[in-house]
Formats: C-alpha cells, sequence, structure tokens
C-alpha cells in the first residue's frame, strides 16, 4: 500500500527506527569470483529467523529500472531478480525460513486500484511517444543534435499482473533459482523455502501476514521467531505492527531523492525531455570509451527495526488516570488504526487530513481524548467500535474549515518563498547588477595593473549614487515588465499557473461545492452523503478486518471516487453489520479483463481480447481510450483521481461466458489457481519424510510434522511435476546450466486451516521475550525539543563502543600534519590535550582466546586483528553480553572520563561475551581469499557472475 509521505515523516519523527545495513561482498581471486558464504554469522551482528520477499517490490525495479540500462529481454529480467534475491539473502540471512510472495488476484477493492495505475501508465505511454515526436521534430528543425531514434518494442509493464505469460514464466524459473541454491549454496541447506507465486490468491504481503498468523495460532509456534520483511511499501510497517511479534524488522531500499535520470529524448543527464535542447553530447574519456557506461552507484538498503518503533509509541500513546489498566497492545491496534484515515490502497483519504499537515499527530491528541470519554479502546483483533470512530470523526469535523484555511494560507507562502529562490538564482545566473569604476572598480588577483587614478572624488561619488539607485528602481518594478517597462512574455514569468479548482475549500460553502463538482449532487441530498458515508464505514472496517484477520469479502469495493468530509461522520454506529461470507476471488484471466486497458490487451486470449476494442462488445464502456484526470487539489497528474468507469461484476462475468469456451489447454492452466510450494535440500530433517510421502503416492493432504522444520505447520500434498533429489533440473534460461545434482525436493503446502469466523488474537504470546530497550531515558523529550547531546543506538548491537585516539593516535596525527605542513602542526612538538592523561601501555588479556572482539574489526591504524583458527558457528538468542576483555584498553585507560562512561554503558565494552559473537572482517577477509572448496564452477554459480544470455526465445525489447 503506498501511503505518500508517511515513510519521509515517521523517519523523521523517530530517527532511531533506521538502521543502515551491512553488507559483505564477494571477492575475486586469480581471476575467479569467490562467493558470499551466507552459512556465516551475519555481519550486521543480528541473526534472522525467517525472510519474506514481497516479490513484486523486486520484480518491477529489476524489469524496468529507472536509474540504469533496461534488460534488453526477458532472460535478463529473470537473471536480475536472482541477482537481487542474493543480495538480500547475503544481508539478512535468515536460519530458518525463506518466504517468497508475488501477488496473486487481489481482493475487488484492490482491483480499482490496480485499474487506475494500469490505464494511467497505457495513457503516459502514448503520451510519452506523441511528446518524444513533437519535441524531435522542433529541434531537428532548428538545426540540433539527436541521436538516431531507434525503434524498439516498449517493455509494457502491466504484463507484471497474474494470469499473463510472463508471470507464469517467472514462476518456473524462480523454481529453478531455488533448487539450484538449495543445492550449491550453504547458507541454504537447512532453511525451508516458500513460494507463493502469482496463481495462488492474494496480494504478497497480506499472504505473509496470513503465514505469519496462521503460524502464530500453533502450540509449536517459537514467540521469539525473528522476522525480516523486504518492502518497500509504506503498510508494510503498520502490518508488522499489526502482528504484535516482538522482533520484527523490515528491509528496503533507501530512498535518495532527486537522482538525475537521463533524458529519453537524448540520453544524457541534467535535464528532462521538456527542456532538451538538442547539444551534441560531451566526449566521454580521451577516446570517448566511457561513452555507453551509465555511471550508477549501487542500491543500498536500510533496515526499520519495529522494536523500536513500538517504544516510540508506547511513550507517546501511554495515558494517565485511565478509568481502566492500560493496555499498549490495544493502542498499538488503535493508531495503526487511525493510518488509514490518511491514506490506504482501498479508500480515498479525508478531504481534510494530510500527513505533511500533521494529520497523525492530530489524530493522536484526539485519540487520548477519546478514550478517556468513552472508556475503552476503538479496535479489538481487528473489529471496530463505531461509537468511537464517530467522536474522533466529529472532533476532526470541528477543525475542518480552520484546517482547509491554513492549507491555503501555507500554499501561497510556500510559491510566494519559492518565487522568490528563484528570481535569486536567475539574478545570480546574470552576474552582479551593478560594478563600480574607476578606482573603486574591481581588479583581478595578481593583476599587475594599476587602478584608475580618481580626479574628481566628489563627482565619482555621486555617479556612484545614481547608478545604486537606478538599479534599486529597476529591482522594483512590477513582476509583468522588466527594467525597461517592457511586458515580459508569458514563457518567462517565473510563475507557474495554478490547475483549476472549482471547489476552493478555503472559502465559505466549501461543502456545497464539493459535493456537487465531484458527485454531481446537491450538498442538501442528505441520504447521498449518508450513502457515502456507509460505504466509507464499510471500508474502515474492511481494511481493519484485512489487516488482522485476513479477508473478509472479495467481492466489496468503495464505489466512490472521493472520500465524504469528516463532518458527515454522524450516527454511524448501526451502519455496517458484518460482511458476506464464502465470497470468492476472480480468477487470473478475469482479472486481467477487470485492470487491463485496452491496449494491453495482447496478454490476453485472442476472443477476450475483441471484448475490449469491438464496438459492439456488451462491455465496451468497462475500456474507454481516453479519461479525465482530476488533481483534486494536487499539482501533479500522478497525484490526481483517475475518473474510470468501476467495472460491474455480474456484466463481466456474463461477457466472459460465451469466451470461456475458446481457451486452449495452456490457457485454462494459467486461469487456474495454484497452492504454495515447499522445497527443502536433502540435507533437511524434513526430507526424508517428503520422499516418503511420494514413494506412498499419497494423493491425500498430509499433516506436516512441527518437530521436522522448526515449529512449521501446515498440509503437504504432492506436485504434480515436482524437483526430486538426484533428478536433474532443467534451466528455463538459455546460457543458464541445467542442474544435474540437484539436492532439492519440492511438494504443495497449504497453511494451517481455520475456520470463517475464526478469530486471530492481536496480543503478545506468551513466553514472547521483549528485546532490551534502546531508547534512553529522557531521550524521547530530548529528541523533541531538539536539546542535549545525546546519541542514539548505531545497528543492533548495544555494547557497541565509540572509537576514540589514544596517545599513539595522537603523535601519529602530529607528525603527519608536521611532514605534511614543514612549520610545525598543532601536535606536533607539544603534548596530547591535558584531559587524555599520561598511562602505561598494557594489553589485557583476550577473553576469547586472542579473539579480537571489538566491534569495529579493526585498530585505528589498520593493524589486523590476530586470526583465531577456530571462529564460532553457533547463533545463540542471547546475542551481546556485556562480560569479557576488550582489545586495545590503553586507550580507555588514557581518557578518564570516557572511560567511567564506557563502564557504566557495558562493562569492559563490547567483547564477545558467553552465548554471544562478533563477526571479524578482518579474518573474513582472510578466509574469503582462499579458494572456496567447491571451486569455480561454470555459470552464475561461481560468484553468482552471470553470464550475458543470448537473444530471448519469447519477447524482445531491443
Amino acid at each position: 500500500m503506498g501511503v505518500p509521505a508517511f515513510f519521509r515523516w515517521l523517519s523523521r519523527k523517530y530517527s532511531t527506527i533506521v538502521t543502515h545495513c551491512t553488507e559483505e561482498r564477494s571477492k575475486e581471486c586469480n581471476g575467479v569470483r569467490i562467493p558470499v558464504d551466507t552459512s556465516k554469522p551475519n555481519p550486521n551482528e543480528v541473526e534472522f529467523d525467517n525472510l519474506y520477499l514481497d516479490m513484486n517490490g523486486i520484480i518491477h525495479p529489476c524489469t524496468h529500472p529507472e536509474d540504469k540500462a533496461a534488460p534488453k529481454n526477458e532472460d535478463e529480467m529473470m537473471v536480475a531478480i536472482f541477482e537481487y534475491m542474493d543480495r538480500l539473502f547475503n544481508i539478512v540471512r535468515p536460519r530458518r525460513v525463506l518466504y517468497m510472495a508475488i501477488d496473486g488476484v487481489a481482493p475487488r477493492a484492490k482491483m480499482n486500484q490496480q485499474r487506475s495505475r494500469r490505464f494511467r501508465a497505457s495513457k503516459e505511454g502514448v503520451e510519452l511517444v506523441e511528446e518524444k515526436s513533437r519535441i524531435r521534430e522542433e529541434i531537428l528543425g532548428r538545426g540540433g543534435y539527436l541521436p538516431p531514434d531507434e525503434i524498439k518494442e516498449r517493455f509494457d509493464s502491466n504484463c507484471i499482473t497474474p494470469g499473463t505469460e510472463f508471470m507464469d514464466n517467472l514462476a518456473k524459473c524462480l523454481r529453478y533459482y531455488i533448487a539450484d541454491r538449495l543445492s550449491n549454496d550453504p547458507g541454504w541447506r537447512n532453511i525451508t523455502v516458500i513460494l507463493s507465486d502469482a496463481s495462488v490468491p492474494g496480494e504478497g504481503e497480506h499472504k505473509i501476514m496470513d503465514y505469519i498468523r496462521r503460524q502464530r495460532a500453533q502450540p509449536h509456534h517459537d514467540p521469539n521467531t525473528h522476522h525480516c520483511l523486504c518492502g518497500a511499501d509504506a503498510d508494510l510497517i503498520m502490518l508488522g505492527l499489526a502482528t504484535h511479534e516482538p522482533n520484527f524488522t523490515i528491509i528496503r531500499e533507501e530512498f535518495k531523492p532527486n537522482q538525475p535520470r537521463p533524458c529519453a529524448m537524448c540520453g544524457q543527464k541534467g535535464h528532462e525531455i521538456k527542456d532538451c535542447q538538442g547539444v551534441a553530447r560531451e566526449k566521454q574519456g580521451e577516446h570517448d570509451e566511457f561513452a555507453d557506461a551509465m555511471p550508477a552507484s549501487e542500491q543500498e538498503f536500510i533496515f526499520i527495526r519495529l522494536c523500536v518503533l513500538r517504544e516510540y509509541l508506547e511513550r507517546e500513546l501511554t495515558m494517565a488516570s485511565l478509568p481502566f489498566p492500560f493496555d499498549f497492545e490495544r493502542t498499538v491496534d488503535d493508531w495503526v488504526f487511525m493510518c488509514f484515515f490518511v491514506g490506504n490502497d482501498f479508500l480515498p483519504h479525508l478531504p481534510s487530513l494530510e500527513i505533511r499537515e500533521g494529520a497523525i499527530d492530530r489524530l493522536v491528541g484526539i485519540y487520548k481524548d477519546v478514550v478517556h470519554k468513552t472508556g475503552g479502546y476503538i479496535t479489538e483483533n481487528g473489529f471496530v467500535k463505531l461509537e468511537s470512530v464517530e467522536l474522533i470523526m466529529q472532533a476532526i469535523g470541528v477543525a475542518e474549515d480552520n484546517i482547509f484555511k491554513k492549507r491555503k494560507e501555507d500554499d501561497e507562502g510556500f510559491k510566494r518563498r519559492n518565487k522568490e529562490k528563484k528570481k535569486r538564482m536567475k539574478a545570480q545566473q546574470q552576474g552582479p547588477s551593478y560594478l563600480t569604476s574607476g578606482q573603486f572598480a574591481p581588479q583581478a588577483l595578481g593583476g599587475r595593473g594599476r587602478p584608475e587614478v580618481v580626479q574628481n572624488a566628489r563627482h565619482q561619488a555621486f555617479d556612484m549614487r545614481m547608478q545604486g539607485r537606478d538599479q534599486h528602481n529597476r529591482a522594483g518594478t512590477s513582476d509583468g515588465q522588466d527594467g525597461r517597462g517592457v511586458k515580459r512574455k508569458a514563457e518567462d514569468s517565473d510563475s507557474e499557473p495554478d490547475p483549476e479548482d472549482n471547489v476552493r475549500l478555503w472559502e465559505d460553502g466549501w461543502k456545497q461545492r464539493y459535493y456537487k463538482t465531484k458527485f454531481d449532487v446537491d450538498a442538501t441530498d442528505d441520504d447521498f452523503r449518508k450513502k457515502v458515508v456507509m460505504s466509507y464505514v464499510e471500508g474502515l472496517c474492511w481494511v481493519l478486518r484485512y489487516y488482522y484477520q485476513g479477508c473478509a469479502s472479495w467481492k466489496w469495493y468503495f464505489p466512490f471516487h472521493y472520500a465524504p468530509f469528516a463532518s458527515d461522520f454522524k450516527n454511524i454506529k448501526g451502519m455496517f453489520t458484518d460482511f458476506e461470507l464464502g465470497t470468492k476471488p476472480f480468477k487470473p484471466l478475469e482479472q486481467l479483463m477487470g485492470v487491463f486497458p485496452a491496449a494491453s490487451g495482447n496478454f490476453l486470449p485472442e476472443t477476450w481480447r475483441s471484448l475490449m476494442s469491438n464496438p459492439e462488445s456488451s462491455i465496451i464502456d468497462f475500456y474507454p481510450d481516453d479519461f479525465a484526470i482530476d488533481l483534486n487539489g494536487k499539482k501533479y497528474a500522478w497525484q490526481g483521481v483517475a475518473l474510470l468507469p468501476f467495472v460491474d461484476e455480474r456484466r463481466l462475468r456474463a461477457a466472459l461466458a460465451e469466451v470461456y469456451p475458446n481457451l486452449s489447454p495452456e490457457e485454462n492452466k494459467r486461469n487456474s489457481l495454484g497452492s504454495d510450494m515447499l522445497f527443502v535440500a536433502k540435507s533437511h530433517s524434513i526430507c526424508d519424510f517428503i520422499q516418503e510421502l511420494y514413494r506412498g503416492e499419497s494423493h491425500e493432504g498430509t499433516e506436516m510434522p512441527a518437530e521436522l522444520c522448526h515449529g512449521i505447520q501446515g498440509i503437504l500434498n504432492l506436485d504434480g511435476d515436482p524437483i526430486l533429489p538426484d533428478k536433474p533440473v532443467e534451466s528455463p534460461i538459455p546460457m543458464l546450466r541445467d542442474i544435474a545434482q540437484n539436492s532439492a525436493i519440492g511438494v504443495k503446502y497449504k497453511d494451517p486451516q481455520f475456520g470463517e469466523t475464526f478469530v486471530f488474537k492481536a496480543v503478545i504470546l506468551h513466553g514472547a521475550k521483549i528485546p532490551a530497550k534502546v531508547l534512553k531515558p529522557g531521550d524521547w523529550e530530548r529528541g523533541n525539543r531538539g536539546r542535549g547531546n545525546w546519541r542514539p543506538q548505531l545497528g543492533f548491537n548495544s555494547n557497541r563502543q565509540q572509537v576514540h585516539l589514544d596517545q599513539s593516535a595522537f603523535r601519529a596525527l602530529g607528525h603527519s600534519i608536521n611532514r605534511q605542513q614543514q612549520g610545525g602542526g598543532q601536535y606536533s612538538n607539544a603534548p596530547p590535550p591535558g584531559n587524555y592523561h599520561q598511562g602505561n601501555y598494557s594489553r589485557p588479556p583476550h577473553s576469547g582466546g586472542g579473539h579480537f572482539s571489538h566491534s569495529r574489526q579493526q585498530g585505528l591504524l589498520g593493524a589486523p586483528p590476530p586470526f583465531n583458527p577456530n571462529p564460532v558457528q553457533q547463533y545463540p538468542r542471547q546475542q551481546y553480553s556485556s562480560g569479557g576483555g576488550h582489545g586495545w584498553d590503553r586507550s580507555m585507560q588514557s581518557q578518564g572520563a570516557a572511560y567511567q562512561q564506557n563502564l557504566q554503558r557495558g562493562g569492559h565494552g563490547g567483547g564477545q561475551g558467553q552465548g554471544g559473537y562478533h563477526q571479524q572482517r578482518g579474518q573474513d577477509d582472510r578466509r574469503g581469499d582462499r579458494r572456496d572448496d567447491r571451486g569455480g564452477q561454470p555459470g552464475y554459480s561461481s560468484g553468482r557472475s552471470y553470464p550475458l544470455p543470448p537473444p530471448a526465445r519469447r519477447y524482445n525489447w531491443s
């Protein structure tokens, strides 16, 4: 779910939740790329049990990247996806489960947003082609230079939708990828891999959450499982909080704004297509050898620690003098629910709530008053108390008029400041507005000429004053005229025209204009407003149930493009009872018909495609060639509302009933709903159990024994085309070798089943250990008020010590400065500062038998730590104790107060204690330089250096 600006607001308000990932890189020795051994301890100083991949967040940047050249064909796309997943596995290194979830058929409520996105993408693609053609003619007409226009087929990202041939091929490639890694990578050999491809209904992140919920309800579940979820959507934060798992971390790409992108016309960076001037490209390198190289830094990753976010929320949501016991877990659920008001994928956000305007802080303040008034929380296990929601909405409604007026004032102030900034920048580009002459004229540095002698100083001063006054008068002319009084052209104006806004929420009568403009009804029509509010209330209940219990109804959706006002929520307690039970999802090809525009009909069977374009089709109105986009007070088209007609499910199914008989066997297979797949290696403890199922040819579901698979429970069924040990696996990608010695086995997997009315409890499980606190007493207040010289915890290790310079380092620094400056530096002949007292050098004995356990891995001056021939290969749950010695302890002895502070923070520093470990880069470097016992193998298995595949056998976008 994309919630605009939510992560930016969250990371700024609660900055300590973000931690940068440490990634170990593969090394090259004698021309052979040595892969990273992911079976070694995690360099991020934390061990994860389960890694969940929301695959659509990986597929899109790998198939049509924005910061580098796009893959030439489908095979290169698959290889890019493999490499991306290898990076994530290297960073996280799960020890129990790897769960890959691809978006399947979505609920009807989500399909409306998917339909809007795909129609927009198709329309923007057509408009881009037309704009490029127009600009090319203009540039060539005035003698500009442009590279020849390559005629190539544009990759249609709409194919990343369940039911297409692309997604079917992706599932086959991922099966091959899993079998290869289970057979060849030591870090994979003891984990359970679950693949939920596009044939399994449900959004990827919600299939993951459903798996976690159902495993939590089992008696063998480990309540201290450390989860890591990969994805860039903001709703993953709310979903992680909704699990009430104490150890939950999210990994995502670090967002770097304002990255330069190449112009779609000339391919050069530094300007957009509308500003392209057709200037020839500058030579890259002495012989233009870097012409085809597109410099781009590799994307980095960050961790979002939800356990730290829970600490922040606990401090912010704690309420005193409640008439009932305070329950933090219930307040977390209420906070998640209130975040739905500012945006989600299923409902339009309320007009008066914007994250950038502090909407969530406003809601929290109102929430605390409501809890005191009602004597209870808003939600419980995913069910909403509507009387409390009504009080919150009414409190927001009272302030709506002031919110709209302040929003207008802020917008005007922003435009004014932006206009002034552009004027300043333009003035700086034009150079100084006035230069003195004569004796006071500026002279070049080092110039030999002498300034002109002033003949009449009084006359010279008078001229200077008059010129300065004239320049001031010219600067004060009206915006519509230049200094000569000539009217400027419209394109020279610094201000951009504002989009037309007929509602004008900042003026009186805004509610009447809103309903008339957006809904084409009179504001006095109370029945219609009540209908909109009732649908929105149903939507709030549906979304919360979706987050906490799973999909309550596959067919429900919000039937309007716009939301009502908060002040319209009156007497809502009886507006909702429950959802219809037993609803079923669409089939994949049916969903394609509901979300695709006619321009993407090539991914559908021919007879189905004709329903989109044939004027005689009974559903031709579902597929308009053009449609309006209402900016709705926004500036850019992508922020607006696409005014598309809603798909009538009954009419769609009636039209498809006539073309269903025309489907081929292959198309029928793609149109069927599939099952999750579970894969393990031969070394896994449950492998023999699965092999016995295949030998017995059991056709009934079998309960998997939890004791053989890390406490995981579910139902196993035989696969029709299985991957079996010691049987070769054919590569679906040319030039990637077949797996001759396969060690993997696959079987169909189904989550534990519960009744439709079963309620999953949103609580901390019994036996769960809450992680150690990261925020120190007083950090919250100092962080919010901007005072105090405190430092947040960096990374997952709470005992990590800060780097300090000792006496030898100061001497080396002074010696270096002395040699460079030739005149003596600050520390050249002077002793170190007074607070660094003299101390005798003494190296204390190591607690680990010569094992250097400092978390920085190396000494200050680059001296490598001693090699430990017997590294610890265990991953206990108690990770970082404070016992043990600390290398180079003389630096602490020489620092007085700093040493005492470190003692108070954690004994003798970040030493290796009982049950702990520290990854040492120095040791890893030496171990990594040795050739891997497996040796170099052809293909991408040797260091993941994939060879370039030949031209694709399916689509070719080159």
